[in-house]
């Protein structure tokens, strides 16, 4: 059998048994058919099984060197990869083919991007004046309770939007906040009082209090959509010249980097912030770092 009717073959296998989506099934046979134009080229022959088979370590190294000549990164390829190693199992599955060396192959490293948080002024007028973007006193209390809460907690935006009225945290009490993350993880969070009066300025304005209503409503009394929140991000900052990453998650990075440039242990911030890994928090390191070097250079007289 010739690789491209064994490529169609595994498509075929997606589309009918897996039940994949056609951008899905699109994706793999765009990466899958790169893969298979580089071999015939640097191969100098028209592939069958017998040549995939007899594939080596460093034919599938020299595939993934040229991809990187021509400029794609990391998570590109590392994508590419993925889509091979799934058609090699499904070649092994239904044809037997065998060919260990693909699981030799390393995956290409992809570099998390580090946190950008906002600086300490830019988050705080965020919290503060966000609401002055409407004229309507309900929703202003509302967006100043929302951003206040994301500064002020370091919550997710969709944690935030899944609380309950009788999640509020009040100034009458002291309790902190129990948030229930990703995978269903919960942690408890303390309030600032700033926290605590903005969400019950907020709480006097809502349409409708009971326990078992959205704490954050929308225009129609249901839970505030995600997507109304970042819009009201994107015209705080465009009208107040805030950069291009200052949005609701930006409230969170900044959240967990000023609290570590004011000497907050890095378990502290994890459990905080809901990280399964500490190397996850670790990050807000080298962006605290960056920040240190930035002011070395400028006042310095050597720098």
């Amino acid at each position: 059998m010739l690789a491209a009717a064994a490529q169609q073959e595994f498509l075929d296998w997606l589309r009918h048994e897996r039940r994949a989506s056609a951008l899905t099934i699109e994706a793999y046979g765009t990466d899958i058919g790169g893969f298979l134009r580089f071999l015939t080229n640097h191969l100098g022959q028209e592939l069958d099984l017998a040549a995939l088979a007899d594939l080596r370590l460093g034919d599938f190294r020299a595939w993934l060197a040229e991809m990187a000549a021509k400029g794609a990164e990391a998570a590109t390829r590392a994508r590419h990869l993925s889509a091979v190693r799934s058609f090699f199992r499904f070649l092994r599955r239904r044809h037997g083919l065998p060919n260990a060396e693909l699981r030799l192959l390393d995956t290409p490293k992809v570099r998390r991007p580090l946190p950008r948080p906002l600086t300490r002024p830019q988050a705080r007028a965020v919290a503060e004046d966000i609401g002055e973007e409407s004229d309507a006193a309900p929703q202003q209390a509302r967006d100043v309770a929302l951003f206040t809460l994301l500064y002020g907690c370091g919550l997710r935006i969709s944690e935030a939007l899944a609380l309950d009225v009788r999640d509020a945290p009040l100034p009458a009490a002291e309790a902190p906040l129990r948030i229930v993350g990703k995978g269903d993880k919960a942690r408890i969070v303390p309030v600032l009082p700033v926290v605590r009066a903005a969400i019950a300025a907020w709480l006097r304005h809502h349409p409708s209090p009971s326990p078992e209503s959205p704490l954050f409503t929308g225009a129609r009394g249901g839970r505030l959509n995600p997507g109304v929140a970042q819009r009201t991000m994107r015209g705080f900052r465009r009208h107040n010249g805030l950069p291009e990453h200052a949005t609701p998650h930006a409230l969170r990075h900044s959240f967990a980097t000023h609290l570590l440039a004011d000497g907050a242990d890095l378990r502290t911030i994890q459990e905080m912030l809901g990280h399964a890994s500490l190397s996850t928090t670790q990050r807000y390191t080298s962006v605290d770092e960056t920040a240190l070097l930035r002011v070395w250079h400028r006042t310095h007289p050597r720098g």
